[in-house]
């Protein structure tokens, strides 16, 4: 169970603990250290990570995920806990691992930043103005919101707290996108910066819509009673993936529901779906009867990239151990990428497709420390 919830942490945008959070400049937290040179395969299958070359660590210490490229794919954005911290903040920085910079506000909890779409004046590429999309429940509170009661079972939080904002790449300039009541998060862009697509519960249940980019035309894109979350777009921006868990049946319906009230869900078995940018033409891609979430396209459009706990062995207590797995959009010719014991998630292909970024628990110095990493891809 420990693992589990160490996991926990990781796999939800949502999760986290109930210190007060003290408000931070990017000045006093703690820079990282320097990044290392590439690492060999670490985990107890060395050399089996065929598709990943010359990987590197870049961030060191604390717990650091959901890192995606900016569109010029020069930089990372992603969310920390760490130094002074007490729960998840938004940091930018180089793909060296150089200049992180904390943009977020330092107050509540944030989670799923992205890069929006760079302005198109004539600057140097390192010195494009741009804006970032990141949720944030700092309008609730400036506190950290409190951990679930675990009593329950291995739960999720959803903080109804919060809400879609948007910033400059240094965190001026805060502006609010949602403000209907409830959750509303895990927030992406589609390539050409036209749409996003997000989570809410602002229809009572976990559904996810779409939206321009400034806030405006908002569209419901799910209906299924459920949690459907975690979206992404394809590259050309026709098709959505995303994670999902329908109850099945009164009995768990009632329980879903039971716990929606509270804000909370429990995502045993999460399955990968997919459908068109209008909600329309959905089906599933994974049968794996597993957690497998966070979701994102191969360049090509034509495969997933995911992270899933299905090789793990509850027999060995080793239900933590998520990897990263690929599968094609047929739901076909699924693919072990990763074979590090402990967590590997939140893949994303660098704009031209020649990098991966990811978190992973490989090469922790502590316990629940969790990384960022960026390899070379081999097809």
């Amino acid at each position: 169970m420990k693992i589990r919830l160490i996991v926990l942490a990781l796999i939800v945008c949502a999760a986290g603990t109930a210190s007060s959070q003290q408000t931070q400049s990017p000045a006093a937290v703690a820079p990282a250290a320097a990044p290392t040179p590439a690492l060999p395969g670490i985990g107890p299958f060395p050399g089996e990570e065929k598709h990943l070359k010359n990987i590197r660590q870049l961030t060191f210490g604390g717990q650091n995920a959901e890192a995606y490229f900016s569109p010029d794919g020069l930089r990372l954005i992603f969310q920390s806990t760490r130094a002074n911290l007490k729960c998840d903040q938004i940091f930018t920085m180089f793909l060296d691992g150089s200049d992180q910079q904390m943009v977020s506000t330092g107050k509540g909890r944030t989670t799923c930043a992205y890069f929006l779409k760079p302005s198109l004046l004539n600057l140097p590429l390192h010195r494009v103005p741009q804006r970032i999309l990141y949720s944030s429940t700092h309008l609730g509170s400036p506190d950290c919101p409190p951990r679930p009661d675990y009593s329950q079972g291995y739960v999720w939080p959803i903080y109804p707290t919060y809400d879609i904002f948007t910033a400059n790449d240094d965190g001026s300039d805060v502006q609010q996108l949602t403000d209907t009541p409830g959750y509303d998060a895990e927030a992406t862009l589609s390539k050409d910066g036209r749409k996003i697509v997000f989570t809410s519960m602002r229809m009572g249940d976990l559904d996810i819509y779409s939206m321009d980019s400034d806030g405006k035309n908002v569209k419901r894109l799910t209906h299924e009673i459920g949690y459907d979350g975690g979206p992404f777009f394809s590259p050309d921006g026709e098709w959505i993936v995303y994670r999902a868990n329908h109850p099945h049946g009164a009995k768990e319906t009632a329980q879903y529901r039971q716990l929606l009230q509270e804000n909370l869900v429990r995502p045993t078995t999460l399955e990968l779906w997919l459908m068109r940018a209008d909600g329309t033409a959905k089906r599933h891609i994974t049968e794996l009867n597993a957690a497998s979430f966070a979701p994102s396209f191969f360049p090509d459009g034509q495969r997933v990239i995911f992270s899933t706990n299905y090789a793990s062995d509850p027999t060995q207590g080793t239900m933590g151990n998520f990897e990263l797995y690929s599968i094609d959009i047929k739901g076909t010719h699924l693919e072990r990428i990763t074979f590090s014991l402990g967590f590997d998630g939140f893949p994303m292909f660098s704009p031209n497709g020649l990098h991966l970024v990811w978190a992973s628990n490989r090469n922790a110095k502590a316990p629940h420390e969790t990384n960022i990493f960026i390899a070379d891809w081999v097809p």
